[in-house]
């Protein structure tokens, strides 16, 4: 499956289904939430591991993204120290990535807020990160309790953010979506006709 295709099925479905097909095993942690509500992600991501309250290797990672890519930043959950502000979270959007998922925080919200550029985060900060090295970009990393791999499918909306491991991005692709399908179904029957499809629904599906 070509990536694009893949972004094209990933990005239609909401996480929602993504994690019922996984097993919710690969969600990540609640409190990494998009700064706006609209915003939607589906793509591949690119691992950072940065030292605690550093932020240069980011600046590597958007050197080597390639379009679409997400930056998915191992920030070790610091809330004192922004990965990115305005001007870096610019250069990301011009090189064509596509949105950064963050345990840990930007700043510069209302400008960010402007340019329009998904960022999934602990939240925000008025403190600059540091550059004095050490980050590292393409490895594994953990972030908000989840393994992500460079290549790894991530996908984000405003219930959250899950990880699709690259090798089972069809299987699960095509779980979600019948999950989907099952759903409207589900949905179509029970509240085909009020209260008493209603509890027709409920008669059938509570146990004896």
């Amino acid at each position: 499956m070509e990536t694009t295709k893949v972004q094209q099925r990933l990005i239609s479905l909401p996480t929602t289904a993504i994690s019922d097909a996984t097993g919710g095993h690969t969600n990540i942690d609640g409190a990494i939430k998009p700064l706006s509500d609209h915003f939607k992600i589906a793509g591949r991501a690119l691992t950072v591991r940065l030292p605690d309250g550093e932020n240069g290797a980011v600046l590597e990672a958007i050197s080597k993204a390639q379009k679409g890519d997400i930056l998915v930043i191992d920030a070790k959950g610091n809330t004192n120290r922004a990965v990115a502000g305005d001007f870096v979270i610019s250069l990301a959007k011009g090189v064509g990535v596509q949105g950064f998922v963050v345990n840990g925080v930007i700043r510069d919200i209302v400008a960010i807020r402007q340019i329009d550029f998904p960022v999934f985060s602990l939240g925000t900060t008025v403190a600059a990160g540091f550059k004095h090295g050490g980050g590292v970009v393409g490895v594994p990393i953990a972030i908000g309790g989840v393994t992500v791999h460079p290549g790894d499918y991530i996908v984000g909306d405003t219930d959250g953010v899950v990880v699709i491991p690259k090798e089972d991005v069809e299987e699960i692709a095509t779980a979600a979506e019948e999950k989907m399908r099952k759903d409207e179904l589900r949905e179509a029957e029970a509240l085909s006709n009020g209260e008493v499809s209603i509890r027709e629904y409920l008669e059938k599906v509570l146990p004896k």
